[in-house]
Parts: C-alpha cells; sequence; structure tokens
C-alpha cells in the first residue's frame, strides 16, 4: 500500500482504461471518486469507492457539479482524466453534431473540468493532474482527422497548462497510449491485432499512473508515449 493514501477523481469508470486506473488505485489504499453515465458495479465491493452518476459531456452542470464534489470531499487532491471515444473517418462523414461531441468529451469536457478544479488544487500542498491522452496526439493519421484534432488539442493544453502552473505544486502529465486492448474498439471498424504484442493493456496503462503518482514530489512527468511491442491493425469483416 502506498504510504500517502489520496482522494483521486477518475472519469470514465465504466470500462476500459478509466476502470483499470480506479481499480488500481482502490487496490493501492486511495479513495476514488469514479465519474461515469451510470454506476459501476465491478467497483461498488471497494469501500474507497465513491461512485459519481454524470456524462462529462454535459458542460452546463459540469461546473456546479463539480463545485459539490469539493464541498463533499475537501481532501481531493488529483484526478486522472480517462473518459473520451473513438470516432473515425474521412472528415465529410461526420454531421456537424457528431464533430461537436467528439471534441466535447475529448477536448472541451476536460478544459472545463480542469478550471473548475484549478484554484483549489493550486492551493494544496500537492495535486496531481493525469490527463490520458493517445498516439494519435503525435502524428496525424488516415481517417483520423477529428479524433487526432481532439487529441492534438488535450496535448496543447497540456503543455501549456503545465507552464502555467510552473510555480505551484500542481503536476501535469499526459499519458499517450497506443492501440490499448478495450472495448474502445467495440464500434469502429477496426481493432488491433490478436497476438500479445500487438496492443498494450488497460492495467499497463494503470501502473503507469501509479509511476506518475508516485514520483517525488520535486518533479514531474511530462509526457509518457506507451505503444505496443509490434504495432498490428486488424480490420473488421
Amino acid at each position: 500500500m502506498h504510504a500517502l493514501e489520496r482522494t483521486i477523481l477518475v472519469t470514465g469508470v465504466s470500462s476500459g482504461i478509466g476502470l483499470a486506473v480506479a481499480e488500481q488505485l482502490l487496490k493501492y489504499g486511495h479513495t476514488v471518486l469514479g465519474i461515469a453515465r451510470r454506476a459501476n458495479q465491478v467497483l461498488a465491493k471497494y469501500p474507497r469507492f465513491v461512485s459519481i452518476v454524470l456524462d462529462v459531456s454535459q458542460l452546463d452542470v459540469l461546473p456546479q457539479k463539480i463545485k459539490e464534489l469539493q464541498q463533499a470531499y475537501p481532501a481531493l487532491d488529483a484526478v486522472i482524466f480517462c473518459a473520451g471515444k473513438g470516432q473515425f473517418g474521412a472528415i465529410e462523414q461526420f454531421s456537424y453534431e457528431q464533430i461537436d461531441a467528439l471534441m466535447t468529451l475529448n477536448f472541451t469536457s476536460q478544459v472545463y473540468l480542469t478550471k473548475a478544479l484549478l484554484p483549489d488544487f493550486k492551493r494544496k500542498a500537492q495535486s496531481d493532474l493525469i490527463y490520458i491522452g493517445s498516439e494519435a496526439a503525435l502524428k496525424g493519421s488516415r481517417n483520423g482527422a477529428m479524433y487526432c484534432a481532439s487529441k492534438f488539442a488535450l496535448r496543447g493544453f497540456t503543455q501549456a497548462l503545465r507552464e502555467d502552473c510552473g510555480k505551484s505544486n500542481v503536476r501535469v502529465s499526459l499519458i499517450n497510449p497506443g492501440m490499448v486492448k478495450t472495448p474502445f474498439f467495440n464500434e469502429l471498424s477496426f481493432e488491433p491485432g490478436d497476438h500479445q504484442s500487438n496492443s498494450i493493456t488497460a492495467e499497463n496503462v494503470s501502473e503507469a499512473v501509479i509511476y506518475v503518482l508516485n514520483s517525488p514530489t520535486n518533479m514531474v512527468i511530462d509526457e509518457i508515449n506507451l505503444s505496443p511491442l509490434n504495432k498490428v491493425v486488424k480490420f473488421k469483416k
């Protein structure tokens, strides 16, 4: 168990990376405030898990919800931003509503959350903002214009935010996973290859989160890129 038990907010805990991160943190003895659109039964067995039913893409209610959360849990001093979705295709295949929804969930909602939390975090002796980005933030790819744009935006935001927080005790980190074997690919036309070396796991990402949180307080880990050993993309029939 980690020496310092913390209260940590995790978004997107219903499945995939968010679920793995929340479970790993709970095993280390931290209190986890888990945000998802529906209650999470998998994590309910942990006494230190608090389920928060909230759709982070509902921007109009987000600031007030976060204010209430901070009042209820004043020890909150870390956030892992895992909520997001993948959507791919040529730009003309997207409706205007789909463009707005993707950018809202993958980028704007995280900016809203950060703005709401940051003033209190800057007053704390230690706080962490850890964003789950993507390898799509490193290089544009075919049929990835909108998804890459959302992740490039998040990467630029975290780089600038890190500079803005440079004189405070707020640490800003970005983790960019490659292809992760999760339900992320359920509704997509492609997925990682079948061999275990063709993808990384959600647990791999959660271990990177723990590494960042446990790093010495006098340093910040700016960015971590995680890639499968052998990248293979398989297209579904």
